[in-house]
């Protein structure tokens, strides 16, 4: 495993982020923007081999030329418990999300969701999957979550979370086997129960149609297959349903906004939080 990491303005950052995000096929196979300190951001991108990590710094070299990446090997170690261990519980509303390292510190009357170290993504430290929380915590003060559908599902944070206030049932999907098993085990550990896995890509799989259709609609990916997935959501989705999406730069939001307010989506409102955006939108009744 490689890591690939540049670190600059924010503009340039954002530049190369998009560059690597819109490759088609992309030779990282994870991409990460955030503010490393003020006024420095700083881009991480992860591949499998070192062609593809140099493919990576050709693409980031290309599309902002005063940003200077590096390429580091990584022990396959490291990216297993990157996510997670010696990491402290994150606090999401009524969420606090921990590891059984940190298990014991956990505030009272708070809702733990325990999630392990693994190789899936989303343990509540990214600003991505702490929006979607948030957005999850508005949400069931004025409905119940109801059926959800959660698309990207990573470690099943997000399921997790909507099962412990009361969901009906959780569709977690994701085109990574390695995060379906996490999920599921993830499932296990939150004694949580109607939480059903599956490795499939896009929307349109019948294991996802046959539940549908979703009061609960989550998508922490990335802008260009948000904007693929619009009318599929919006087919998914019941009268009234809520649908939380994130994986976007502040400055991605607006396309996707466009892009599913175009299939009938109303929009509800931003959440911002470490230089990335949580868009809410409600389907019409």
């Amino acid at each position: 495993m490689y890591q690939i990491t540049a670190k600059g303005p924010r503009g340039p950052i954002e530049i190369a982020w998009d560059a690597l995000a819109w490759a088609d096929p992309s030779p990282a196979g994870a991409v990460d923007a955030k503010e490393d300190a003020r006024g420095a951001w700083r881009l991480d991108a992860f591949a499998e081999t070192l062609e593809e990590a140099e493919e990576c710094v050709v693409i980031i070299q290309d599309s902002a030329p005063e940003l200077t990446a590096r390429i580091e090997e990584i022990a396959e170690r490291d990216w297993v418990t990157l996510s997670l261990e010696g990491l402290p519980p994150v606090k999401a509303g009524p969420f606090v999300v921990v590891g059984s390292h940190a298990l014991a510190a956990t505030s009272p009357g708070k809702i733990s969701v325990l999630i392990e170290a693994g190789p899936a993504f989303g343990t509540g430290h990214h600003g991505t999957t702490l929006g979607c929380l948030l957005a999850l915590a508005e949400a069931r003060r004025r409905r119940k979550p109801g059926r959800v559908l959660d698309l990207g599902t990573g470690s099943g944070v997000l399921a997790i979370a909507a099962l412990k206030v009361g969901a009906e049932l959780a569709v977690g999907t994701d085109i990574d086997r390695d995060s379906v098993f996490v999920a599921r085990e993830n499932g296990r550990k939150n004694r949580v129960s109607r939480f059903f896995v599956h490795h499939v890509r896009g929307a349109n799989a019948s294991s996802i149609r046959a539940m549908a259709p979703y009061d609960t609609v989550f998508a922490n990916i990335l802008m260009k297959p948000l904007i693929g997935l619009a009318k599929d959501i919006e087919h998914l989705s019941a009268p009234g349903a809520v649908i939380i999406l994130s994986g976007l730069l502040h400055h991605q939001a607006a396309p996707v906004r466009a892009a599913f307010e175009g299939h009938g989506m109303l929009f509800q409102r931003k959440i911002k939080r470490d230089g990335w955006s949580s868009l809410v939108f409600r389907k019409a009744d």
